[in-house]
């Protein structure tokens, strides 16, 4: 590697010790969340409920998969708008193998099988996606958005924009049981978080995602495939959202290609407020889950105290312009870091 690509490209990410998990960042995000539970608990006492807490223990997860699957694109300096529906493309999958294996009479196998078709066609939509972006060079947005479109239209013509319901009872173990009282689709969740904070600090990838996002030149003269690692971050984005698919088929036992097409938003949102580069090249799976916590209490809250949806929704679109500015502001008046 040449002298001067050693000096452009940036720090291999590597995994941090326990201590560091309060620094600056996290500890500011954790205090806005007590700030958030104090302020409701002290609106509303009964926001401070076990049963407030079971709620956002259970609608957590599907928007925090969906929020893994656009993180990935993001640190590589991409976007992919068109998570939702592939989530919702990969539930119809395992269910239309559920229908065709017995619909509510289907056994365990059945559903394995729906599950594994279910992943593959993530695995497929994200492979096709990344191969588009990466060897076609068309931008990102451009891209995702027209799969959006494309998957929007296929669901809606194959399912003649109805749902698919009737799943055997034991799949809605897998999206409302729990396990010594802790919800399953949260422990899933939790799982492939740290699935994606291994991939992203402890991988070879993951370098190469972050420097992909970081200075793309340099990837390509350090010797990184860079259309490979650039492919790759689409078939991980898809592979999750085809895991977000399954849960929501299970929680809802049923499944309609327009569920949660809202979640874009969010996950952006969620991404940001976790510190996320909308530039690329730097983000942490940890700072994103405490943002989603706090997308989601506040969330809760608002639903407590009976707020207009489509309010919640302006103040989400609110939050994300005020990020915005902020970053700018901080970008361009902050703090100059001294060089070592």
């Amino acid at each position: 590697m040449s002298q001067e690509t050693q000096d452009t490209a940036p720090a291999a990410p590597r995994g941090k010790p326990a201590t560091a998990l309060l620094n600056g960042e996290n500890a500011g995000l954790i205090g806005v969340l007590a700030l958030l539970l104090v302020l409701f608990g002290l609106i509303d006492p009964n926001f401070l409920s076990a049963a407030t807490f079971t709620s956002i223990a259970f609608q957590l997860p599907e928007l925090g998969l969906l929020t893994l699957a656009m993180l990935i694109p993001v640190i590589s300096n991409g976007f992919n708008l068109s998570v939702t529906f592939t989530a919702n493309i990969c539930g119809l999958v395992l269910a239309w193998v559920l229908m065709a294996g017995g619909g509510p009479e289907a056994g365990v196998l059945v559903f394995l099988l729906g599950v594994v078709a279910a992943l593959l066609t993530g695995l497929a939509c994200g492979g096709l996606l990344g191969t588009i972006v990466a060897f076609t060079g068309a931008h990102p947005i451009l891209a995702s958005l027209s799969m959006m479109i494309f998957l929007r239209g296929l669901g809606e013509f194959l399912t003649r924009g109805g749902s698919v319901s009737g799943f055997p009872a034991f799949v809605s173990v897998l999206g409302q049981g729990t396990v010594f009282g802790i919800p399953i689709p949260l422990l899933i969740f939790i799982g492939c978080a740290v699935l994606w904070r291994i991939v992203l600090q402890r991988t070879r990838l993951g370098f190469s995602i972050h420097m992909l996002g970081s200075n793309p030149a340099a990837t390509r003269y350090s010797g990184i495939n860079t259309r490979r690692a650039l492919a790759m971050v689409y078939v991980l984005s898809g592979f999750m959202c085809a895991v977000a698919g399954i849960i929501m088929a299970a929680r809802f036992n049923s499944v309609r290609v327009g569920h949660g097409e809202a979640y874009v938003l969010i996950t952006v949102l969620a991404c940001f407020l976790g510190g996320v580069d909308p530039f690329g090249g730097f983000g942490r799976v940890l700072p994103v889950v405490l943002a989603l916590l706090i997308l989601q209490v506040i969330s809760s809250g608002l639903n407590l105290l009976g707020v207009n949806q489509h309010l919640s929704t302006a103040l989400w679109g609110g939050i994300l312009l005020t990020v915005m500015v902020g970053r700018f502001l901080w970008r361009r008046y902050g703090p100059v870091p001294a060089r070592s």
